[in-house]
């Protein structure tokens, strides 16, 4: 009960806070806007390239290692041996 008035009261003051310094709050967020966009843009660049990176790696098979590319060899064989 203590945390929803609490809550209550901070958003109440907050919105007077706003009403009252509705200038500074603007240039405060047209401050903040551009440093915010070019950070998320930023991490969605390098997420991106990570996950095409990944995606060219599962294109070579290159990663997959020695004894499972022996095994999915083996596999293929006993497909195609099914497949007659």
């Amino acid at each position: 009960m203590k945390t929803l008035i609490g809550g209550a009261v901070a958003v109440l003051l907050g919105l007077i806070g706003i009403a009252v310094w509705f200038n500074a709050f603007l240039q405060i967020l047209a401050g903040a806007i551009p440093p915010v966009l070019l950070l998320g843009g930023g991490l969605a660049l390098y997420l991106g390239f990570d996950e095409l990176k990944d995606s060219w790696k599962k294109d070579d098979g290159s990663d997959a290692p020695e004894g499972d590319k022996a095994r999915i060899a083996e596999l293929e064989k006993e497909l195609e041996a099914l497949k007659k």
